[in-house]
């Protein structure tokens, strides 16, 4: 790859070798600052993810009979090629994403680095064997996986998915999202440095249609693992129950943050309006629903407005902003649509609302949003209801505990929550009574050793640490001589 401000990818990263394409059709990619060019990627086809499946296919019998310390070292050699090129790819997810300059030096590039070392733990200290009664439980890897992605952590999707998927022993296809696929590409060049076995970790550039479905209905293809929207995830579900294939779906969200009576309501509110600002906006786990005692309401909206005030946005190469553009075109109308629609539903404007923001002419073509507040947000408005995925914030007031919980678990979605409490103590009791799969309490930190995954339609199965690695392997009960004989099915 060349440093030149243009990147265009020239193939797709198949068996070890960066690999022509079937097609000549390609998707541009947008910097959503400026709404400019910046370079392109292929669309490939299915005849694309065949040659890939065939590479990951004969390479996964030889990758899974090293040891796990000898996959470990492999992939500790990835993390080091990754930390090697953390500056281009910081710049290219400040423009692909429009993630502001700590995100993108921080979590976007460095919880790879990080996925890659955990995974290399997990390889080198698990038990693949343990003994139960007679039986002997042996875990196993599933074979070739799919792993399609979305746009909103480019880098960080493929490899938390690529990394834990290899450290249990199976090799990878993966699908990058046709909006931000870059760094995808900067992650090939770090695999071939590393000097992956070939086969293991593969790359297919293109859409959903003409490479996505191709990979999850793929009959050598034994498991896929997709993050996106909930509409994609059942999509993909139904296409792989065709040849019972195993799933891992992380999909939508609309996390409530509840702020009981009683609890530090400044830090509470900031803590919720810094965390919707995250990624501007564009995170499934964000807490994009304020729940607070109606008591508080008119304290509540002052303090969010004044945070989200605060902000300054303005183009992610420059460290002073703090809020940028969202990743395209289309995402910026999606967004500016759901806003349109709480004015029109009639819910309160605290801040923000439709159109830009004032920007630098070089910037008016860029996809920003004015960061939003609303208040008095009913359960059954649109922006209550739908995931938006931008910097726009409900209020929804509560008159007792129990109505808190209820408008907190009044989603189809279930992915995360938060609480905040006068205590840990009190905290805790409603965290208990909240339908996600993650639960903040008074401001917890996240960590990646812990599992990321939601309840109801915002998926099935779990990433992160041990409990992202298990997804990867298959369960197998040998029967030793002296079992139960009785206990027969």
């Amino acid at each position: 790859m060349t440093e030149n401000p243009r990147f265009d990818v020239p193939a797709n990263y198949i068996d070890g070798e960066w690999t022509a394409p079937s097609t000549i059709a390609r998707a541009e990619v947008y910097d959503s600052n400026t709404g400019s060019v910046i370079g392109s990627a292929p669309l490939s086809s299915s005849t694309d993810v065949d040659s890939a499946v065939v590479a990951a296919k004969r390479a996964q019998p030889l990758w899974w009979a090293l040891t796990g310390a000898q996959r470990a070292e492999h992939l500790r050699r990835v993390a080091r090629e990754l930390e090697a090129r953390h500056d281009r790819l910081t710049q290219l997810i400040t423009m692909e994403v429009g993630a502001n300059q700590e995100i993108a030096s921080g979590s976007q590039t460095m919880t790879p680095v990080m996925s890659f070392d955990i995974a290399a733990d997990l390889a080198e200290t698990y038990d693949f064997v343990e003994v139960l009664g007679d039986n002997r439980i042996v875990r196993e890897p599933v074979g070739v996986v799919g792993a399609i992605t979305a746009w909103n952590f480019p880098l960080h999707l493929v490899t938390v998915k690529a990394a834990f998927a290899i450290a249990a022993g199976n090799t990878v296809v993966v699908k990058p999202s046709e909006i931000a696929p870059l760094t995808a590409a900067v992650f090939a060049e770090a695999l071939a440095a590393a000097e992956l076995p070939a086969g293991v970790i593969n790359i297919v550039f293109g859409d959903g249609a003409g490479v996505g479905e191709a990979i999850v209905a793929h009959p050598d293809v034994r498991m896929i693992s997709f993050t996106g929207s909930t509409r994609a995830g059942r999509r993909i579900g139904e296409v792989a129950a065709q040849k019972v294939a195993k799933v891992a779906l992380e999909l939508g969200g609309k996390s409530p943050l509840v702020v009981l009576p009683g609890a530090p309501l400044d830090e509470a509110v900031r803590f919720g309006v810094n965390d919707i600002l995250l990624n501007n906006g564009q995170r499934c786990d964000g807490f994009t629903r304020l729940v607070v005692p109606r008591a508080d309401l008119a304290e509540v909206e002052r303090i969010a407005g004044e945070a989200m005030a605060e902000r300054v946005v303005g183009a992610s190469s420059d460290p002073a902003n703090q809020v940028g553009p969202l990743a395209s075109k289309a995402q910026q109308e999606r967004v500016l649509g759901f806003i349109d629609a709480g004015v029109r539903e009639g819910a309160k404007l605290v801040v923000g609302g439709p159109g830009a923001p004032e920007l630098p002419e070089e910037n008016r073509s860029g996809y920003f949003i004015r960061p939003t507040v609303f208040s008095e947000v009913t359960p059954e408005m649109t922006i209550a209801r739908e995931e938006i995925f931008g910097p726009v914030l409900s209020i929804q007031a509560y008159d007792d505990v129990e109505e808190a919980v209820q408008i907190a678990n009044d989603t189809e979605y279930g992915l995360a929550a938060g609480v905040f409490g006068k205590d840990d103590e009190s905290a805790l009791e409603v965290a208990a009574r909240l339908e996600a799969g993650m639960v903040t309490v008074n401001g917890g930190a996240m960590d990646i050793l812990a599992p990321f995954g939601g309840y109801k339609q915002s998926g099935i199965g779990r990433e992160f640490g041990r409990y992202g690695f298990e997804e990867f392997l298959e369960v197998k009960a040998v029967r030793l001589p002296g079992g139960n004989a009785a206990a027969t099915v």
